[in-house]
């Protein structure tokens, strides 16, 4: 698109910076005050910032066109302010930020009239801006946090940025998607309690826009599907091995048959066969695999396709990196490939997942594997 001609825009934008702190360390979340002290005392790395920045940088060529009303500080101004936006930012800074500050900024925001509010954050922070906005204004999220189960995210922070330059100078049509968010305290239980919490307005963008999550059907067909795959998988494994299991009932069916104790939504490690880690957070991962041979397992999200980057963040980067990019085995039932058209990636590190890309083999049945793609 050639900048020239363009209109000038302006566009809300609010970062949660603490938003994804809890997924390396393994805490599934950082709603409330106990469990984000908790997540600073396993050493969690804010990670909101970086995350605005990669959908900035996209950005950066139209800057002559856009204004930000931002929040205050590491809300928002601090990013835009390194990239050279125009800007006026929306409040006071403060050292410590909380829903309320979220949901203050998004309100003063609205009043004046943006073109379009886009917001970093998980489905907490979807869920604060919801009550604020509900359906008077088109709205965005950057994918930050640890639970995204909502219809609101863009794939990445890249393809935000995408979805937002089409939308305002390519008229996108705009799509009613689900809010949904997760009680946390049972998600750290091991049990996923979803909940619709309404509706808001999002640039359509299919290929940009990751879409809600699916939860796997309960049938005959699909527990004989998932014991299959897990016989064949089980078969498979090598001695003196680790194996790092992500969340799924998918992957749990591996652990079934092993007769050992799986966390549903957390990532276990297993040796010979036998749990030797439960849970596991990104340092502990890394601890265990240090100088040893190891395999990652993980399965997509139904209706989103992610293998990595959503829910699964303490198999981090480095976690990757350090196993090696071949070594990495996806499991799948073949009704939800059915309903993805591809797998997709977002692990925070963009050449990471660059080097993703490409055809990857899915064990799909007993002893039958299929080349999917993985794309953004």
């Amino acid at each position: 698109m050639s900048n020239s001609g363009l209109s000038n825009k302006v566009v809300g934008f609010v970062v949660n910076p603490i938003a994804g702190m809890g997924g390396a360390v393994g805490l599934k979340g950082t709603d409330g005050e106990d469990i984000l002290q908790k997540a600073f005392n396993l050493g969690a790395k804010p990670i909101a910032s970086s995350r605005a920045c990669l959908f900035l940088q996209v950005l950066e060529p139209l800057r002559s066109h856009i204004t930000f009303l931002v929040g205050p500080g590491m809300m928002g101004e601090d990013e835009v302010v390194r990239y050279g936006f125009n800007f006026r930012a929306i409040g006071a800074r403060k050292d410590v930020t909380t829903s309320q500050d979220t949901k203050s900024i998004a309100r003063a925001i609205m009043g004046e009239g943006v073109d379009i509010l886009v917001f970093c954050g998980g489905d907490g922070t979807a869920r604060d801006i919801l009550d604020v906005v509900d359906s008077k204004l088109p709205v965005l999220g950057v994918p930050t946090g640890v639970k995204m189960h909502s219809g609101i995210f863009a794939t990445d922070p890249q393809a935000a940025a995408v979805t937002v330059s089409r939308y305002l100078w390519e008229s996108l049509s705009l799509k009613e998607v689900e809010i949904m968010d997760v009680d946390e305290a049972a998600f750290r239980d091991g049990r996923l309690s979803a909940k619709l919490y309404g509706f808001m307005l999002v640039p359509y963008e299919p290929a940009l826009i990751q879409g809600y999550k699916l939860e796997s059907p309960i049938t005959e067909s699909e527990l004989h599907n998932q014991a299959a795959l897990a016989l064949y998988f089980i078969e498979e494994m090598k001695s003196d091995v680790n194996y790092i299991l992500g969340p799924g009932t998918t992957t749990r069916a591996i652990a079934v048959l092993l007769e050992e104790k799986k966390t549903l939504l957390g990532v276990d490690v297993f040796l010979n066969k036998k749990l030797i880690a439960a849970d596991a957070n990104e340092a502990q991962l890394l601890e265990l695999i240090k100088g040893k041979d190891a395999r990652i397992v993980v399965t997509p999200i139904g209706g989103q396709g992610f293998i990595f980057g959503r829910g699964n963040l303490q198999i981090s980067p480095n976690v990757i990196r350090q196993i090696g990019l071949d070594k990495i085995i996806v499991v799948a039932t073949r009704s939800k490939l059915l309903g993805l058209k591809s797998l997709r990636v977002d692990t925070g590190d963009s050449e990471l997942d660059q080097q993703l890309r490409g055809y990857i083999r899915v064990i799909v049945d007993y002893r039958e594997e299929q080349a999917v793609r993985i794309e953004k």
